[in-house]
């Protein structure tokens, strides 16, 4: 895995380069497999430190419907990574899925928690890399000020019914807390710990489960109360909030080999070096640029992107045309970036469309600060700013390379 990162670092693609090679790993994936990518991948890291909503939502189901509406397809390979959201848009996000292909399977290399889950647990095959992780499902809800496991809640409230009728009684602070529960509220926890059972008791016996036909050990006949029986045992796991002490908790292969069937991506060395270069250029979109969330197939990209303020970390460039001769006219943007550290600010040209050969051949003005792989160095207090994030922002609002020196 590193050794494939680097060898991405040290290409120094910008955002439209990443973009192109992730689809030509796409078509790749498609040829090895004789399927049909689909990649769904959201920033966590922008989520948990930009406060930017990367999660699962109703708008994503649209824009999935509408990109895959139209295919031929039969079979499709479904590559998600996503922190979950709203179980009933993963819901409809498989009801379409379902619905449109013959053959839905998922392929997990980096987190698909919560509802990505309960998303992933309606396929057909679920294909993971060792670096991959499902999670639980219990039903994260609002409790006053506060989010907590569906599951927790109503295994404190049961305890609480327990002593009170094996004692008479409960204690004054119990009494005062248990006091401040509405039925209403009880019932939407009760209610939302189901919903994820609900769904996926039945995708794991009808898709799941459906090719399960003898037992690993004994080899003998699976029946469909059998089927049943493990999907209501799978579904109860994923929610036990008591067994896996924590929502984000990471379940890996070695977690879920015994109640799932799961196919190890790792196993077939040419398949997992392709997956794990589509892992690698999509957190090198995710990291270096304003992109939050992608939906790619092999010829159709979108991307959704926060928009920076002035007075935020990063400016947001004005690309202004710069002629050089009457036939041969430049495209130049002029940013004005601020040091994070000791607020000198410093002027920098990105040209449009040309090599870093062509800048010195043309005697173009450029910041001498400005090193190797878009590093520029405060020349007030030697502070190293990365320059691609501004970069790929540029190229994204543009549609054109750009290049500092």
């Amino acid at each position: 895995m590193a050794s494939i990162l680097n060898e991405y670092i040290n290409k120094r693609l910008g955002l439209i380069e990443l973009q192109n090679e992730l689809q030509r790993l796409i078509k790749l994936y498609n040829k090895q497999t004789g399927r049909y990518m689909f990649i769904y991948a959201a920033d966590i890291n922008k989520g948990r430190n930009r406060g930017i909503d990367v999660s699962m939502v109703q708008d994503d189901f649209y824009n999935i419907q509408d990109i895959l509406r139209e295919s031929n397809e039969k079979k499709i390979d479904f590559y998600i990574e996503t922190p979950g959201g709203s179980g009933e848009a993963a819901e409809e996000i498989a009801k379409f899925l379902r619905k449109k292909f013959d053959e839905v399977n998922f392929v997990i290399a980096g987190e698909s928690k919560s509802a990505g889950t309960i998303l992933a647990l309606s396929g057909d095959n679920i294909y993971m890399a060792d670096t991959g992780s499902l999670g639980p499902i219990d039903a994260q809800v609002r409790i006053g000020r506060s989010v907590v496991s569906a599951h927790d809640y109503k295994e404190w409230v049961d305890l609480k019914r327990d002593e009170a009728a094996k004692n008479g009684s409960l204690n004054p602070f119990d009494a005062v807390m248990v006091a401040q529960i509405s039925p209403g509220e009880l019932f939407g926890v009760i209610n939302s710990l189901e919903f994820a059972k609900d769904l996926v008791k039945v995708w794991l016996e009808e898709h799941k489960f459906k090719n399960w036909t003898e037992t690993k050990t004994n080899k003998n006949p699976v029946t469909p109360e059998m089927r049943k029986q493990r999907a209501h045992e799978v579904a109860e796991m994923f929610c036990n909030h008591t067994t896996w002490r924590t929502h984000g908790r990471s379940l890996k292969i070695d977690d879920l080999k015994d109640v799932l069937l799961i196919e190890r991506i790792d196993d077939d060395p040419k398949l997992a070096d392709i997956v794990y270069r589509i892992k690698t250029v999509v957190k090198l979109i995710l990291d270096g640029s304003t992109v939050y969330k992608m939906f790619f197939i092999d010829d159709l990209k979108i991307s959704k992107t926060f928009t920076v303020s002035p007075d935020g970390n990063l400016p947001i460039p004005s690309p202004i045309p710069q002629a050089k001769g009457q036939q041969n006219q430049i495209d130049a943007a002029e940013l004005d970036i601020q040091c994070p550290k000791c607020g000198k600010r410093h002027k920098v040209n990105g040209y449009m469309d040309i090599d870093s050969q062509q800048i010195k051949e043309r005697k173009l003005p450029t910041n001498p600060n400005i090193k190797d792989n878009d590093i520029l160095i405060c020349d007030n207090c030697n502070f190293a700013l990365d320059l691609k994030p501004i970069k790929n922002q540029v190229e994204s609002q543009t549609k054109r390379k750009v290049t500092f020196k």
